[in-house]
């Protein structure tokens, strides 16, 4: 299997080049030279699998310059019950008709990130143990990557993590997750600024591709193809459950900023995956959700980018968007260059409203969107304690208000859960009086001594202080 760029530089690399690598040369990002096609036969024989033997069916079709016994172990040992605290790693519970949460919340850190995150750190380790090389990772967090990274690199070998974050953005929780480790190989580094503000810092330093080459930087970022692969398996995962056998479609709401899981979620549909519609779901930050009304992509300006009460989604930058453009547009290089370096580029935003591609995006590629607002999120959480006995985090419920305006009847709709709801107890605390449940584990660990830096939203302050403490 080869990865080629959305930006059409010449190269061509295999899997173990781009999982340490990041951008492509170009700053495109890396996507498989064709999809994997998986037929009902193999959906049959994947229905009862375990989710790590799953994992290492869907891995092994585009990872082929790891052995398979190799890949295999790291699979069974990334997902266990021990780790996600189920034997389903990915459980899923039907709320009323037809519509369903896929708990992805029950890793280390409580958030779906978790799901990716120790897969790759595992793949990480295993790579740079077996080149005898160590590896700078730098990236950008709106809360939830940033603990889910850290906590599946600490103490990993030849491994340090340089994780922006906006300052005072996130979740006191969320901040605490992160700041109070005291690791030797954790960095954290509060911007002034908001998330697109480090998520462009981290763009500029990979770009920089001497820098990039003397210091190994790396990227654990959803621009980082290893760890989007990583969640094609959950939905696959959750078709299984939601359905008896392999002719009945299945449509999925994905919460979204970055446009990384539900991007995942594309992968799955062009592998041959039974999804009718991917909805994304949105806040007020709603450059998606604009796109897929009208055709246009207009990103924001910080200053524009709204501070809500669903942080992990305060971007107005998706990064992995390009990665669906490119299919979008019939995987021409030239023409993805146009849009995102040029027009986006130059002016902020491109206009695909009157290119019949734009069509394809519902059409053919299956896609809508949906937008909620604080008290959209109030009223879900409110709505779905008091009929379900189900708490849910303010991301979900901005996806289970998606859900409900593009149901389809006889369709099962899968809501994809992104994190357990202590991470975010003052909109929860806001909607229902009362404080969410807290894991034992993190009692008290906002009182924890914390380990950050704070720098301004300039990439060259940040490469100064990777190289201050990488020499």
């Amino acid at each position: 299997m080869n990865y080629l760029s959305t930006r059409g530089h010449a190269d061509r690399k295999r899997f173990c080049e781009i999982l340490l690598e990041g951008l492509a040369p170009d700053g495109g990002l890396y996507l498989p030279e064709t999809y994997p096609q998986v037929d009902t036969a193999t959906l049959a024989k994947w229905r009862t699998l375990p989710y790590a033997e799953l994992a290492f069916e869907i891995l092994s079709l585009y990872i082929d310059d790891i052995p398979a016994a190799d890949l295999k172990a790291i699979c069974a040992k990334t997902y266990t019950a021990e780790v996600f605290g189920t034997d389903e790693i990915v459980p899923l519970r039907e709320l009323e008709d037809g519509v369903y949460l896929e708990a992805l919340s029950n890793g280390p850190t409580l958030a779906f990130k978790d799901m990716a995150m120790q897969l790759l750190g595992n793949l990480f380790e295993y790579e740079l143990a077996r080149r005898g090389a160590e590896l700078n990772i730098l990236g950008a967090t709106s809360g939830d990557t940033g603990s889910a990274a850290e906590y599946a690199m600490r103490g990993k070998k030849g491994v340090r993590v340089f994780m922006t974050s906006p300052d005072g953005r996130m979740s006191p929780f969320q901040q605490a997750q992160m700041f109070s480790l005291q690791d030797a190989n954790i960095h954290n580094i509060a911007i002034t600024g908001v998330f697109d503000d480090c998520q462009d810092i981290v763009k500029a330093v990979s770009n920089d591709l001497a820098f990039k080459r003397k210091y190994r930087i790396g990227t654990v970022n959803s621009i980082n193809w290893a760890r989007l692969l990583a969640q094609v398996v959950y939905y696959f995962a959750g078709y299984f459950q939601a359905t008896a056998s392999n002719d009945k479609p299945v449509s999925f709401t994905v919460p979204s900023g970055n446009f990384g899981n539900v991007c995942a979620g594309h992968v799955a549909r062009m592998m041959g995956l039974p999804i009718q519609t991917l909805v994304v779901a949105t806040n007020e930050n709603d450059v998606l959700d604009e796109f897929f009304r009208t055709g246009v992509y207009r990103v924001r300006a910080a200053v524009d980018t709204h501070e809500t009460s669903s942080p992990s989604m305060d971007i107005s930058k998706a990064s992995n968007f390009e990665r669906f453009v490119f299919d979008l547009v019939g995987r021409d290089p030239a023409r993805l260059r146009q849009l995102f370096v040029d027009d986006l580029g130059l002016t902020g935003s491109f206009d695909l409203s009157a290119d019949p591609a734009f069509k394809q995006a519902a059409e053919r590629f299956g896609f809508r969107s949906g937008r909620s607002t604080h008290a959209d999120r109030l009223a879900m959480i409110r709505d779905t304690e008091k009929r379900f006995a189900t708490l849910i985090d303010p991301h979900t419920a901005d996806g289970l208000k998606a859900a409900r305006e593009q149901l389809t009847p006889g369709v099962p709709m899968v809501v994809l859960e992104t994190a357990l709801p202590i991470k975010f107890a003052a909109t929860v605390v806001e909607a229902l009086g009362e404080e969410p449940a807290r894991p034992k584990k993190f009692e008290g660990i906002e009182a924890l001594p914390k380990r950050v830096v704070q720098l301004p939203a300039d990439a060259e302050a940040v490469k100064a202080y990777i190289a201050q403490h990488c020499d």
